[in-house]
């Protein structure tokens, strides 16, 4: 995808700051698919997100959060977490996180802030929250919430775990040999990536020896980040490799190719294996 496409996506979705803009944009680009649509949403979203979070952590607001909380269900008003998260355009699981803090403070800790810890102990598990009514508010926003949140976690836990055995079937097929994070783990490698060669392929006369998967879009935010924090350590450990972001990535960010990392939307097609006997063991 061409940055120039990537922006004006972005900005269909900054104008409509709903989901349902989705279907709209992939009409408007048939060549992209909802999944990589709905992936960019949610960077964009989460990038929001971190931007304003130190706006909606503020003490004075987050009071201000939990008093609007307690007026509305002493209102006997329902739904009032989701409403205040879409008034204030905040994830409704951070909100919820927010208005559980502010509780706990008042009724447990007295005055204290409660330990993070045992705030997202009752996030994982609201049926140990004392307070039914806050239970089920905070479970309404975690299950409404696409974006933040354990339930959230799993699923992207369960998609990237979907896309590693994806690749693992397609080297299987082609009779690749390779290794994995767990055996690369037991050799002694802290920085793994999810495939290791036994022998090196070829692509475009790029020689790959290791491939990350990345069951998302890649972005110029979450890219660096990779760069910095995996990739370039996969480079120093094994030399040059491949990342595969399924979900497609912005083509300007593919620079790095003949220093050893080069990017794909796909398992390339068109790869040459080496020769065994040529590796050096």
């Amino acid at each position: 995808m061409k940055l120039s496409v990537y922006n004006s996506i972005v900005e269909i979705m900054h104008k409509h700051k709903s989901r349902d803009c989705l279907p709209l944009i992939v009409e408007k680009y048939p060549d992209f698919s909802l999944s990589t649509i709905g992936s960019i949403y949610a960077q964009d979203y989460q990038k929001k997100m971190r931007k304003t979070h130190h706006i909606h952590y503020n003490p004075a607001k987050m009071e201000l959060y939990y008093e609007q909380y307690l007026r509305g269900v002493g209102n006997k008003e329902r739904h009032v977490l989701l409403r205040l998260a879409n008034e204030i355009e905040l994830s409704p699981a951070l909100l919820a996180r927010i208005v559980l803090e502010r509780h706990l403070s008042t009724t447990k800790y007295e005055g204290e802030n409660p330990p993070r810890s045992y705030v997202t102990k009752l996030m994982k598990d609201i049926s140990l929250i004392s307070d039914p009514l806050l239970a089920s508010e905070i479970h309404e926003c975690l299950v409404s919430d696409d974006h933040y949140g354990a339930h959230v976690d799993n699923i992207k836990q369960s998609i990237g775990h979907e896309y590693e055995f994806k690749l693992n079937r397609i080297l299987d097929t082609l009779n690749l040999a390779y290794i994995g994070e767990d055996q690369m783990r037991t050799r002694g490698f802290d920085k793994t990536p999810d495939v290791k060669l036994e022998v090196p392929f070829s692509v475009d006369g790029h020689v790959i020896n290791w491939i990350e998967s990345k069951a998302s879009f890649g972005d110029e935010y979450s890219h660096k980040g990779y760069l910095k924090d995996q990739f370039w350590s996969y480079w120093n450990r094994f030399g040059p490799g491949m990342v595969i972001y399924w979900f497609g990535f912005i083509e300007e960010l593919d620079t790095d190719r003949e220093k050893g990392i080069i990017l794909s939307d796909k398992f390339p097609d068109n790869i040459v294996r080496l020769n065994p006997n040529s590796v050096i063991k």
